[in-house]
């Protein structure tokens, strides 16, 4: 069974014991009204009624407890199920996303499956959900958020091309020479406490919004040029205003 199954199955008893609690409300305000007036043949009639609505309830509540332990997150987890329906969802929502079970990036969120807790982390945080729609959506939401947040790319290359300018001194480069961006990223954030803060992904999300910008020289009018890399694990993948994939290794700044 996958959770689109149990989902289906547990709206329909959700339904029941919603029924259940109407009728069980609705008697409520009779049982009232009758216990004021003194009507006791009525009385007795709904309070009989109110037992059966409440055994009612009862009953289907034990039938979703069984129903909910019955589901196998392990397995869902272990087997793969949870990816697959996961990447389909994504592919429908059009949620760009890449990698392999169980670390996937869904930019600029990094996602992992831990198979052995059946959690999932987004980022550093851990999301309970076994539903993959559900956390596809809490994805996709995350994305529009950051996507409508407030940037000024001029300020963020101004402070970029600062820290450019103490990595050249730091690691003995020529001015105007390539550095790694992944290496820049250290003096932008240059403390644990700070790259908490400020993660790789939101750093690599603000270089995707600084490339969509159209920005080309900073406040102080020095122009940047970003570049390949042909060594593995030094490019940062990035997703254009298209929404198609980009990689950039190195930049430097120039007069």
């Amino acid at each position: 069974m996958n959770y689109e199954e149990l989902y289906l199955t547990m709206q329909s008893q959700e339904k029941s014991v919603k029924d259940s609690l109407a009728s069980l409300q609705k008697l409520f305000k009779a049982v009232s009204r009758e216990t004021e007036s003194g009507d006791i043949k009525s009385l007795t009639r709904d309070l009989n009624a109110m037992a059966e609505a409440a055994a009612s309830v009862s009953a289907v509540l034990e039938e979703t407890k069984e129903t909910v332990a019955g589901f196998d997150t392990r397995t869902y987890f272990e087997s793969g199920e949870f990816a697959e329906q996961m990447l389909a969802i994504c592919q429908e929502k059009g949620v760009d996303v890449r990698g392999e079970f169980p670390v996937y990036e869904m930019f600029p969120y990094r996602v992992k499956l831990d198979v052995e807790n059946q959690d999932i982390y987004l980022d550093r945080k851990k999301v309970q959900c076994m539903r993959p729609e559900s956390f596809v959506n809490i994805v996709k939401s995350g994305q529009e958020k950051l996507n409508k947040a407030s940037f000024n790319a001029l300020t963020f290359v101004s402070e970029l091309s600062e820290a450019y300018d103490l990595a050249v001194l730091k690691l003995k480069k020529h001015p105007e020479s390539d550095i790694y961006l992944t290496s820049l990223y250290k003096f932008l954030a240059p403390m644990g406490r700070f790259r908490k803060d400020y993660d790789q992904q939101s750093y690599a999300f603000d270089l995707a919004r600084l490339y969509m910008s159209g920005i080309e020289e900073t406040k102080n009018g020095r122009r940047f040029q970003f570049g390949p890399s042909r060594i593995q694990g030094k490019s940062i993948r990035i997703l254009d205003k298209d929404g198609k994939e980009q990689y950039l290794a190195t930049i430097r700044f120039y007069e």
